[in-house]
């Protein structure tokens, strides 16, 4: 079995987590996100994951509705990503998967600072690395954080994992007749403004040479088909 990607950052939002609730964590959809990690880590593929934390605290959702300063909104919304990242790794920890939690902001008591080699370290031993609290500064989504830390660690691809099974030409949900991306440039989704992340997000994708695979997390087996190379969901490359 050859992989074709041998180093991945998986990029999970939070709303993800909270399954068919309207808040917080459904245990039982963190438990089939992580056998999926743990199906990847089974083929020796070097793991870092960084979720979202929009199941708890949306930042600027949040500020715009509230009334909350904007970088305390977003602070918020950091720890939301820390809260999840911690029910991830028990998850994984219970099923024999060793973990480490890195955050961009210090907490001491519960998870590591990210340190750049630290990372790559835990890495190398086997370790499920989950990149928590973004970038650490406001006014930068996890999308970004997430290709943030893939250039960090060099990682081979980073993969978007949704609800949905890869990019379309327009919204599905609004249009019954969109058509889904098998394959696309990241000029292309510049120039036809398709929402794949954060046009800050994408900017470092392009500029680091960096491919994105946008799949269905839902669906049992794709995160191990994309790092064998299948044809899955849809790939964004330079």
């Amino acid at each position: 079995m050859t992989l074709k990607y041998k180093r991945v950052l998986i990029k999970i939002s939070g709303e993800a987590l909270m399954g068919n609730k309207g808040f917080g964590l459904d245990s039982a959809v963190v438990e089939r996100i992580a056998d999926e990690i743990i199906g990847l880590h089974g083929l020796t593929v070097q793991v870092a994951v960084v979720i979202g934390g929009g199941n708890i605290f949306r930042g600027l959702k949040e500020s715009a509705a509230s009334g909350i300063d904007r970088i305390t909104a977003d602070h918020m919304g950091m720890l939301g990503t820390v809260i999840n990242s911690l029910a991830m790794q028990d998850c994984l920890e219970r099923r024999g998967v060793f973990t480490r939690v890195m955050s961009a902001i210090k907490m001491d008591q519960i998870c590591e600072p990210f340190i750049k080699r630290r990372a790559v370290r835990h890495l190398e031993k086997g370790r499920v690395a989950i990149f928590a609290a973004g970038t650490g500064n406001p006014y930068f989504t996890t999308d970004t954080a997430g290709v943030l830390r893939a250039v960090e660690i060099k990682a081979d691809a980073i993969i978007k994992a949704t609800k949905v099974d890869g990019v379309y030409d327009s919204d599905p949900v609004k249009n019954k007749n969109a058509k889904k991306i098998d394959s696309i440039t990241y000029e292309e989704v510049f120039n036809r403004h398709l929402g794949v992340m954060d046009m800050t997000a994408v900017t470092l994708c392009s500029e680091n040479q960096l491919p994105l695979i946008v799949l269905n997390l839902l669906t049992p087996g794709n995160l191990k088909r994309a790092v064998l190379g299948e044809k899955i969901g849809t790939v964004v490359h330079p």
